[in-house]
């Protein structure tokens, strides 16, 4: 039995839920690239799970709704996860994408939006998932690391690869200045693969996934 699926949005310009938890940086870059029409994408909400993030700024300034939905508000992380998913579901989105959000989604909000929620990593995952990516890289001593760009499933950094970009990691580098340079590649990778998939779809089988339509296999 066939696990591929073929994800396509529903919406021209396709319709962007962003989740952010800092300074929006990665949004921000999405937001500007969407000013072009040709983009084929726009955002229609950004949310936060704290107040005074610098991206709900940046989105307020442009006009864009805003809403934040803190953990502490509830008494568990399925009500708080329940909160978000009903707040994000009123907007539509054909994609969530999930720049710089520090929270684990629960299955059920991933459910409403099946293959929908997507998030970046500053790592080449497999390898050092987690909140300190660019710091185990440079432990670790590899000499390329990088950012990737999946499809949200339960698990932490688990999901399913869409795209990958590589960054030399120098003799020299710190965390700090390995994590600055992948920051470049991240946000590229992600404002790139994010006008892709409003496009031209997006496709998931098994572990794999990619954008466009799905590979022929002979």
């Amino acid at each position: 039995m066939t696990e591929l699926q073929i994800v396509r949005p529903a919406s021209a310009p396709a319709r962007l839920v962003v989740l952010v938890s800092g300074t929006g940086s990665n949004m921000a870059a999405i937001l500007h690239a969407s000013h072009d029409p040709a983009y084929g994408a726009r955002i229609v909400a950004v949310g936060a799970d704290r107040e005074g993030t610098r991206g709900i700024e940046i989105a307020a300034e442009a006009g864009i709704p805003t809403f934040v939905t803190k953990l502490g508000d509830f008494s568990s992380r399925e009500e708080w996860n329940v909160a978000v998913r009903d707040e994000v579901e009123q907007y539509k989105p054909d994609i969530v994408v999930l720049a710089g959000f520090l929270k684990l989604l629960s299955p059920g909000f991933l459910g409403a939006f099946p293959k929908r929620v997507i998030n970046t990593h500053n790592a080449l995952l497999p390898s050092f998932p987690g909140v300190h990516g660019p710091a185990d890289a440079v432990a670790y001593g590899v000499k390329v690391s990088g950012a990737t760009l999946f499809v949200v499933d339960p698990g932490v950094d688990t999901g399913a690869i869409l795209s990958q970009v590589t960054c030399q990691v120098l003799d020299t580098d710190t965390p700090d200045s390995l994590l600055e340079r992948i920051k470049v590649v991240e946000r590229q990778q992600l404002v790139d693969c994010v006008g892709r998939m409003a496009r031209e779809g997006w496709w998931t089988n098994g572990r794999r996934a990619g954008l466009g339509g799905p590979p022929s296999i002979g």
